[in-house]
């Protein structure tokens, strides 16, 4: 659990809300499957407030985010391997843009180009220093595989269970390929919450689950644009001048990355407290440098420049960067 000394009492207060919220959720519907226990919940990105002000270490525990404990296969880099798969080869993306995205229309081509063009980069080769059991090694590939609207399926108020519901929707319907090698996003419209902590206890999260019969990963990031800007994003105004959406490629980035290395919950992850490769980096940035409108940024990838939190390099003793 998250030690709540450590949470700003701006951020505890709101915590309140968070059952309010649960209330108005709908519940998963038929045949979606159970959701997962408290002990095995979904890896996540911090607020940056819950962040220790730590370059290069380890944020707090998320709630519920308890690991089994198994020895690390051998002497780590500050992070260690148990044993779990990782995505290897072309990583594919998906997104799912659920609520209303017409009320922050410029996040969306923010979050396609950054899916079209992180794959190959510096920055995601990163993760090529992680591998498998036989020392295979994640490949610096990803591919944008497709996209689809939810017009509010679930209600304006999702659970982690409706999350993976709206995930379930999308590949039975045939809307979306079911893909094993795939990472599918539910992003959401800035009017839509997620009741288990959006905004304060978490930015992102990602998690796997059985869907048609099938291992899928998939990932919840919402638009802080409404609510949450002051703890999910690093600025007001970003290099691509769309305060969510430049926010939201951030966590998307962290995310993804983490959903490579650590799918099932159960792969590359620290032994000391659970973080996982970006969790090792959260809201650590450097170097940057100021884009055409004057908003930071630290990487340029395709057309345009991004502000994306760093990542954990797993070589020469463990090290957060911005490349490899």
């Amino acid at each position: 659990m998250l030690d709540s000394v450590r949470r700003p009492l701006r951020v505890a207060a709101l915590a309140a809300g968070a059952a309010a919220l649960a209330s108005a959720a709908v519940a998963a519907p038929a045949g979606a499957a159970p959701p997962r226990s408290g002990s095995d919940h979904a890896r996540t990105t911090l607020p940056k407030q819950i962040v220790p002000v730590r370059a290069s270490h380890a944020s707090p525990r998320a709630v519920g985010a308890a690991r089994p404990a198994r020895k690390p296969a051998a002497a780590s880099n500050g992070i260690d391997y148990h044993g779990g798969p990782l995505i290897l080869g072309t990583t594919n993306v998906y997104y799912i843009w659920y609520g209303n995205w017409a009320t922050d229309a410029a996040a969306q081509p923010i979050l396609t180009d950054l899916a079209n063009n992180i794959g190959g980069s510096p920055y995601f080769n990163i993760n090529t220093s992680y591998y498998n059991g036989s020392n295979t090694h994640v490949t610096n590939a990803v591919h944008y595989a497709g996209a689809t609207t939810d017009n509010y399926s679930q209600g304006p108020v999702l659970t982690d269970p409706t999350v993976q519901s709206v995930v379930q929707a999308a590949i039975t319907s045939g809307r979306l390929p079911k893909d094993t090698n795939g990472v599918y996003f539910v992003l959401t419209s800035p009017d839509v919450h997620e009741a288990t902590g959006f905004g304060f206890v978490y930015c992102g999260w990602h998690t796997n689950g059985t869907i048609a019969g099938s291992d899928i990963k998939y990932s919840f990031v919402g638009d802080p644009a409404t609510y949450w800007m002051n703890t999910c994003a690093d600025q007001t105004t970003g290099p691509n001048g769309g305060g969510g959406g430049d926010a939201m490629a951030s966590v998307v980035s962290h995310e993804l990355e983490e959903a490579v290395t650590d799918p099932d919950l159960d792969a590359w992850y620290s032994n000391s407290n659970g973080d996982e490769n970006a969790d090792k980096c959260a809201w650590t940035f450097d170097p940057t440098y100021r884009s055409p409108n004057g908003a930071l940024a630290n990487m340029k990838l395709g057309i345009r420049d991004y502000l994306i939190q760093r990542n954990w390099v797993n070589a020469s003793g463990g090290y957060c960067a911005l490349s490899f």
